[in-house]
């Protein structure tokens, strides 16, 4: 599985379960597959759905900050990559 570095996590709300990643490379749309890799974390999902700002949006790039939901805990300064189909 080839992975490109994206971004990193910058807040996570437990409450509601949802990341704000700092998109630091590339590119993520709604239906890529990303993956989630700290010192604690170690997962990977599926791109549902993706807000700035409170409005929805289908593609970010970077230097964009993005929120969406995950399905596990993660941590501050976690790394995002984004799964490269091969």
């Amino acid at each position: 599985m080839k992975e490109q570095e994206i971004g990193y996590i910058s807040n996570y709300f437990g409450n509601i379960a949802v990341v704000i990643i700092e998109m630091t490379n590339g590119t993520l749309e709604t239906g890529d597959t990303i993956h989630f890799n700290g010192h604690t974390t170690d997962f990977t999902t599926t791109v549902a759905s993706m807000q700035i700002e409170h409005e929805q949006v289908e593609k970010v790039k970077k230097n964009d900050s993005v929120g969406l939901k995950v399905s596990e805990r993660v941590r501050k300064t976690d790394k995002v990559y984004k799964v490269i189909d091969q």
